[in-house]
């Protein structure tokens, strides 16, 4: 909605990781660096881990685009709580095998074959695990159980396991000391820091077609660094909102009170998602009880809430008006 305000031909801050946005920070080159070595070795585990929306999912959908001329036929298994069978007919299902009906046994004879065909035909299969501390101790042995495949002495199947932080945990467990040996190198993929972020936003809106409006002054940039931590997906959730407040506002520089104000309203929306509980909690009427059940430092700060949100509804009915406004004139234009 505000593209065309800003003459920019897409959104700069979707949260669909998307390759062609990929922006090489030190930790995500360092990452990629990773994927690559584990990629020319042709074997073992590779293991990557990130904090929620630290730019796992990008890494993994920048190498796929890296791998569409490869002879690598790559696999991606997004996992959920699964245990060890469930996980091996999830990779049957990934390579695009039959699973439906088919006993454990069944399924490792169809993989092995399916691994054996490709090598003789000269390729590579890839599996990449997405979300991987969802998954069991036993679930992960099942995976390196797979590793054992071979062809003479080269293996037929090479891993990549991305993961949150507590995936380091998992690995660390006694039952997983043979696949801790086959792992050839893992990272862990941090935040973006201050000057990261700065380049990071620069970067999406030249995609873009960004020609310096909205201008952002530095401290703006400070405070988008504060609150978001270097998180990309909290960054590309805070500036698609600061856009959206931009157009709406009309403004054409975003100055540290335009993000705060942006903060504010986000703040506020997970409050006020909080506000039933809270109003269970409340008493009825104010009655003469009421100062006995809460202090006047509490009353200051419920006001406060009830003033914060207020000031946000009265905002969100501004958008809502506005863009009711654009739709009916661009259905018009349409009609004319």
């Amino acid at each position: 909605m505000y593209e065309s305000f800003y003459k920019l031909r897409a959104k700069p801050f979707q949260l669909n990781p998307d390759p062609r946005f990929f922006y090489g920070s030190k930790g995500h080159k360092r990452a990629m660096a990773y994927l690559d070595y584990g990629l020319s070795l042709g074997e073992g585990f590779i293991v990557i881990t990130g904090e929620v929306g630290a730019g796992k999912t990008m890494l993994v959908r920048n190498l796929l685009k890296k791998l569409e001329h490869e002879n690598i036929v790559p696999a991606q298994l997004v996992t959920t709580q699964l245990d060890a069978d469930d996980t091996l007919r999830m990779v049957a299902n990934a390579f695009g095998l039959a699973q439906e009906g088919v006993s454990k046994a069944g399924l490792l004879s169809s993989l092995e074959s399916f691994l054996q065909s490709a090598t003789k035909q000269g390729k590579r299969p890839l599996l990449i695990v997405d979300e991987a501390q969802n998954l069991t101790p036993r679930a992960v042995e099942e995976l390196r159980m797979l590793s054992n495949f071979q062809s003479g002495d080269k293996p037929l199947l090479q891993s990549f396991l991305l993961g949150q932080p507590e995936f380091r945990k998992t690995l660390q467990s006694e039952e997983l000391l043979q696949l801790r040996q086959r792992v050839i190198a893992s990272y862990h993929l941090g935040a973006l820091d201050a000057s990261e972020t700065h380049a990071y936003i620069i970067h999406r809106l030249d995609m873009v077609g960004w020609q310096g409006d909205p201008a952002i002054t530095d401290d703006a940039f400070q405070r988008i660094h504060e609150y978001t931590g270097g998180i990309p997906r909290k960054i590309n959730t805070l500036c698609d909102r600061l856009m959206l407040l931009g157009f709406l506002s009309e403004k054409h520089n975003f100055d540290k009170e335009t993000v705060q104000e942006v903060i504010d309203d986000l703040s506020q929306e997970v409050a006020y998602s909080e506000a039933p509980h809270e109003a269970k909690q409340a008493p009825r009427g104010f009655d003469d009880s009421m100062e006995q059940r809460f202090s006047a430092s509490e009353f200051a700060r419920l006001e406060q809430k009830i003033e914060g949100m207020e000031m946000t509804m009265n905002r969100m009915m501004t958008m809502m008006r506005k863009m009711m406004f654009l739709a009916v004139e661009k259905n018009q234009e349409k009609v004319d």
